[in-house]
């Protein structure tokens, strides 16, 4: 039984539908797309036997959906026949263009009425050729149909009708490939069931059996849609060959209605033939896409206009020439030998295809990036040429290369960015594993850019940022990778380069920046660079600890005084101490993660009733069920400038605790001198406030004096912001500095901190006595209050107390506790 072909139809023009729909020969489904899009849903939902497209079917024309099918994109097999419809055709043209973009057949708007046919014919060509052959023989005599059954059972499956009637009632369209019918039947002739079967289905192959001396009859039946006879008796032979010519009609009749359409239009219509040619030209020359056809050599035997508007180049510089060298970039050999390999591939069978990207050079000199797809052209079984389409996709492949550029480019200096140095440090470190050669990495920072960003802009700063880089890309030598891998940071990768030639290269960057200057407003500005340089020596297979290396030489260059270039040696006592202050960096962060941040509280009294006015919080570590006291991490984060980690943790966290501990009415919290031009600072303070319910009034923010003088006008600001919103804010370790008393008063704070190395010897001290007297009056006059550190007994107490000290704070008040002790004692004021 012959199986129904499921068809898709892509067409806008609804006529053209109607009509290929009413072909009573075409035994389809047909799903109607009526454009590209239409057609690409269809064919990702359900698979086709056959896909049958006009040209133009809206954004992709019909040869292109054709490469997306050969390309497997679809749920239908890449192999699926693909007939392409148009209102011009000429022979060559169309078989150039079928064989470029994989298609079966282009048939001609004048060639419709043959797409049963032909659909019939690509369909049968992708069957299985040894499928069994479905018969119906009809014959009265049973001995004959016994015969005739034991003959064709071999390679068909047989029904059998002894009479027309019964045979009526067995039929149905489809159903059998082949009717094996006798004249002569009782009841109802033979001739009755042919007409009946041709009116069910004309296009069934009926075959007649006829007596000796019957042949009159037989020749009446197939005048009425008989396909071939057979004389009885007949052999074994006789019968096969019949019914195989009877199997294969219909590719008989494809063949020679394709020929009699090709003879009666050459014969009849030579000059429409011609105008058909000239509008298929035309229609192949209004293609984007170029089709060229190419012989076995490579020459270039046709192709169309689009090929002018692409490069510029007419057809007859064209045309003879070798596509594989006649215009490709001279300077890029291998491009060249690629293509000419996989012409050559295509011509010897080794491939049938091949795609590939690459640049023309076009006829004004400038490059143009085209996508080509190259496919074997045959004729009778012999490969003859090559057919290609070029598409321009010189946009796409530019905005490619430009997107590749910027993953590994700094968009402000054009330098390599800081994923390509990590790529490029990680290549040096395994090629001094595995080679003999050393590399040195140079890591250097602009000396107080800083203070160029803060007073000119960010606007100004980029400036000086691309004028430095553009002096160290003249500077570096050829082979050196030069990167920005941060802010003012940047880092040069010295391939096979002793430390003594990278030491020279880094002092010779340090003299040229230093010999120029920048100019704004007036006022110039001097930039210079510290240097820090390691050797990658292969003694060591983690990059990042090369990178490590070099920033601790950095730090010993700074730490020297700048503008200074230093190698990094193990046994530099600078280079030890950031390795301290690096660890401690690392240990902070770690016990952040795991909550080993500790607080402890001091109590504060009002030196006129001793009792409790607010606690100071102080932090330690506990790691290892050790307390790590600050005076051993502290310094080392702050020559790592990284102790803002700490102010933060130590503000949540004291505020944390104020929410859950009532016996914490009002705690004071220290800040570092980095807190002070933190601009993450307030938002926290304002945040943790908010989530933990606790009123600003209940915290005072102490920074220590130096810190407060080091930028004035920073600690101005932070301190107007902390009272505006609420807080105090103290003057810690005061007197340290006698100079700044003439400071005290540009500080808007509440309190003022004696240091506490005053005050622990004032009694036998008078200079000490002296200046804690100076203090407390200079606060007084001020109208801030005063606090006293390091009250260590009761004569300090009350000596304190007679020069006017508001507040005191000592071990003799209370050590630090911690909160459990601090609630345990202080649930009660305590007086002393």
């Amino acid at each position: 039984m012959t199986q129904q072909l499921s068809l898709l139809l892509v067409t806008s023009d609804e006529v053209k539908y109607q009509k290929i729909k009413q072909f009573d020969e075409l035994s389809a489904a047909i799903t109607w797309a009526r454009n590209s899009a239409e057609a690409i849903k269809c064919l990702k939902a359900d698979s086709f036997c056959c896909i049958v497209s006009d040209i133009d079917i809206g954004n992709l024309d019909g040869w292109r959906l054709a490469r997306m099918v050969r390309a497997n994109l679809f749920m239908c097999p890449s192999h699926t026949p693909f007939l392409l419809m148009t209102t011009t055709y000429c022979e060559h043209i169309a078989e150039t263009t079928a064989s470029a973009f994989s298609i079966n057949k282009v048939v001609s708007n004048e060639q419709l009425h043959l797409l049963p046919d032909l659909i019939q014919y690509y369909c049968q060509e992708q069957m299985s050729l040894g499928s069994e052959t479905s018969v119906l023989i009809v014959e009265d005599d049973p001995h004959i149909s016994e015969l005739a059954s034991r003959i064709l059972r071999a390679s068909h499956r047989i029904d059998v009708a002894m009479t027309g009637m019964e045979a009526v009632e067995a039929y149905a369209p489809g159903k059998y490939d082949i009717v094996l019918l006798d004249v002569q039947l009782p009841e109802m002739s033979g001739s009755d069931v042919l007409k009946h079967i041709m009116a069910r289905s004309p296009s069934q192959a009926v075959v007649i059996m006829t007596a000796h001396g019957g042949t009159d009859l037989a020749e009446e039946l197939m005048i009425e849609g008989a396909v071939d006879f057979i004389q009885k008796p007949f052999k074994a032979d006789q019968l096969r060959r019949v019914m195989s010519i009877a199997a294969h009609r219909e590719n008989y009749l494809i063949s020679n209605a394709q020929f009699e359409e090709k003879v009666l239009t050459i014969q009849k219509n030579e000059e429409r033939y011609r105008h058909l040619s000239e509008e298929h030209q035309r229609l192949l020359d209004h293609l984007a896409t170029v089709v060229i056809e190419l012989d076995r050599e490579g020459n270039i035997k046709f192709i169309n206009q689009s090929w002018i508007g692409l490069t510029g180049f007419n057809l007859s510089e064209t045309i003879g020439r070798k596509l594989s060298v006649f215009q490709f970039a001279a300077n890029d050999q291998n491009q060249n030998i690629l293509i000419q390999n996989s012409l050559e591939a295509i011509v010897a069978c080794e491939i049938q295809h091949k795609k590939m990207e690459f640049q023309l050079i076009c006829k004004s000199g400038s490059p143009l990036w085209v996508e080509a797809q190259f496919n074997v052209l045959e004729k009778d079984y012999k490969v003859i040429g090559i057919t290609a389409t070029l598409d321009n996709i010189d946009e796409r492949k530019l905005a490619q290369i430009r997107l590749n550029h910027l993953a590994s480019h700094d968009t402000l200096t054009d330098l390599y960015n800081r994923h390509y140095f990590d790529t490029e440090l990680n290549r040096l470190t395994s090629s001094a594993l595995t080679q003999p050669v050393s590399h040195a990495l140079l890591y250097l920072d602009l000396d107080h850019f800083k203070v160029i960003n803060d007073t000119q802009g960010h606007y100004q700063g980029d400036i000086i940022l691309k004028e430095v880089a553009d002096t160290l890309k003249r500077v570096k030598r050829e082979a050196d990778i030069l990167c920005r891998v941060g802010g003012d940071e940047f880092a040069i990768l010295l391939p096979r380069t002793d430390a003594e030639a990278a030491v020279n290269l880094a002092q010779k960057i340090c003299d040229t920046l230093k010999s120029g200057h920048f100019k704004f407003d007036e006022r110039v500005y001097r930039i210079s660079c510290s240097v820090g340089v390691t050797a990658i020596d292969g003694e060591i297979d983690d990059p990042s600890t090369y990178l490590q290396q070099a920033d601790i030489a950095l730090y010993v260059a700074k730490r020297r005084g700048r503008n200074l270039v230093h190698m990094f040696s193990d046994e530099d006592k600078e280079s030890e101490d950031f390795k301290v202050a690096v660890h401690w960096v690392q240990t902070l962060q770690e016990a952040i993660i795991n909550d080993q941040l500790v607080l402890h509280f001091q109590p504060v009294i009002d030196s006129e009733y001793r009792e409790v006015q607010y606690f100071e919080a102080l932090v330690r570590l506990e790691i290892d069920n050790q307390l790590i006291m600050p005076g051993e991490f502290i310094p080392a984060l702050e020559r790592a400038e990284d102790i803002t980690l700490l102010d933060h943790q130590v503000i949540s966290k004291a505020i944390s605790m104020m929410s859950q501990h009532p016996v914490l009415k009002k705690v004071a919290i220290n800040l570092s001198a980095q807190a002070l031009g933190d601009e993450r600072l307030l938002p926290l303070i304002k945040e943790k406030l908010t989530t933990f319910n606790v009123r600003p009034q209940q915290i005072i923010f102490e920074v220590t004096e130096s810190a407060s003088l080091s930028n004035l006008v920073a600690t101005q600001e932070m301190i107007n912001q902390l009272m505006e919103l609420g807080c105090e804010f103290s003057i810690d370790d005061f007197g340290t500095g006698f100079s700044t008393f003439s400071y005290l008063k540009q500080l808007p704070a509440n309190c003022v901190k004696v240091d506490g190395s005053f005050v622990k010897d004032m009694i036998n001290n008078p200079i000490d006595y002296a200046l804690v007297k100076s203090i407390c009056e200079v606060a007084k006059a001020l109208n801030k209050t005063t606090v006293a550190e390091f009250v260590e007994n009761l004569d300090i107490l009350l000596e304190l107390k007679k020069l006017g000290v508001d507040y005191l704070q000592g071990y003799y008040i209370s050590r630090p506790l911690d909160i459990n002790s601090i609630v345990e004692k202080y649930g009660v004021e305590e007086v002393y």
